[in-house]
């Protein structure tokens, strides 16, 4: 599978735009409370789609696998904070899901990944290092779930980089 980059997704290699969005309509989650270890932005255009449904399905299977890596997965798209409860519930889904609903798509624009045409955001990965720096970025067609070998793969990366005790470099 060939890389999908939006021509305005940010690339790897620039620092993730800071954000703060509602989780609940009670709390909120920010990349700063997530700094230190590797965050998963997982952005895709609508609960209760089908594509979007067995997406966030996959990762909450594969959830162990992010979280052996460290790695805190979050998705975030332009729905509400109840339609997030539903649809999480529903989903018995065990990561956050972030409204990026008002102003609509803030945060989606900020990583260069909202379509203005539909209202909605791309269906966009961002893996992101401790730092705050965007390893890598992947936009898939809206219509195709883009799984989790990517994310899987970038996170052996993060891994592979990270300086071992009583190694030479």
């Amino acid at each position: 599978m060939s890389e999908t980059h939006s021509p305005t997704a940010l690339p790897a290699g620039r620092a993730a735009p800071a954000f703060t969005l509602p989780a609940t309509p009670d709390q909120t989650v920010s990349l700063d409370d997530l700094r230190g270890k590797p965050v998963i932005l997982a952005f895709y255009p609508a609960d209760w789609s089908p594509v979007c449904g067995d997406q966030m399905a996959l990762y909450n299977e594969i959830l162990p696998e992010f979280h052996k890596a460290g790695a805190q997965l979050v998705g975030v798209s332009v729905d509400g904070v109840w339609c997030h409860a539903a649809f999480a519930g529903e989903r018995k889904l065990h990561f956050p899901l972030l409204s990026d609903f008002e102003p609509k798509g803030a945060v989606a624009r900020s990583f260069g990944v909202y379509r203005d045409k539909e209202g909605i955001s791309e269906r966009a990965l961002f893996v992101i290092d401790g730092a705050g720096i965007i390893r890598w970025s992947f936009v898939s067609p809206l219509g195709i779930n883009p799984g989790a070998d990517g994310i899987l793969e970038a996170l052996d990366n993060l891994g592979a980089a990270a300086p071992s005790e009583g190694t030479a470099s």
